[in-house]
């Protein structure tokens, strides 16, 4: 039986997931994603192949750890992927997008797809039935909201996401919650109200870390899958290696 790691070194987050064969089995948060922690992982799972998606400025000897110990590749601009970038820049296109428009082609190829990602900041990415990444939008995402908020005025505090909130807040927290969050959940009905005019019959789907907070209060018919950037990672690791 075969096992791969795929790593996702995220702006908020650093994350790896161990697939045996197709199936995903364990999700693990990093702590710092150093060569020590890397080491820790090779010695547990011992994995014939890895992958590496970042958007962070990581340590450059993991790279050459993961070739030392498994098959690896490094998700980039020469990466072999199951859809074209006909867009003005592909080069500069993150990876974690790359793999996040690999899941939905690999998922539900032969349709329309709109994926949502819930991070550090928003991405919608847009991807047609012919498998044509035609790019999306970025805006800002919860804690970047929240910290804005309380670093560009004296008196708001910092605070975290939570469902603990009503429509009307009654006092500081329960007002910014409801502002970011209900704020956040109409711009993505908005966001596929308008892809709606322009495209017919495709699917949108949801990822991310705050995808709980925000699933349940949108109007909009979607597909919540927390895990979608590792099934991308997992499609395009077996493809280039």
């Amino acid at each position: 039986m075969s096992t791969s790691i795929c790593l996702d070194f995220g702006n908020t987050r650093l994350k790896a997931a161990i697939f045996k064969s197709n199936e995903l089995v364990e999700v693990v948060i990093l702590e710092k994603g150093d060569m020590a922690e890397m080491e820790a992982l090779l010695n547990k799972w011992s994995p014939d192949k890895t992958i590496l998606s970042s958007v962070i400025h990581h340590d450059k000897s993991i790279e050459s750890l993961l070739a030392a110990r498994s098959k690896f590749h490094l998700l980039g601009p020469a990466t072999q992927i199951n859809f074209t970038t006909p867009v003005g820049k592909p080069e500069t296109i993150g990876a974690d997008r790359l793999a996040l428009v690999a899941a939905a082609v690999d998922l539900y190829p032969n349709q329309h797809n709109l994926i949502i990602s819930l991070g550090t900041c928003i991405t919608f990415n847009f991807v047609d039935l012919r498998h044509q990444f035609l790019g999306g939008s970025i805006s800002p995402g919860t804690q970047m909201r929240f910290r804005a908020m309380h670093e560009q005025t004296a008196l708001l505090p910092l605070i975290k996401p939570s469902s603990d909130f009503t429509l009307v807040g009654y006092d500081t927290k329960t007002n910014l919650l409801s502002g970011v969050i209900l704020g956040i959940a109409a711009e993505i009905d908005g966001i596929i109200a308008a892809y709606e005019e322009k495209y017919t019959n495709f699917n949108v789907l949801l990822t991310g870390g705050d995808i709980c907070y925000f699933a349940p209060h949108l109007k909009k018919r979607i597909f919540a899958d927390q895990n979608l950037i590792f099934k991308g990672l997992y499609a395009i690791c077996e493809k280039n290696n």
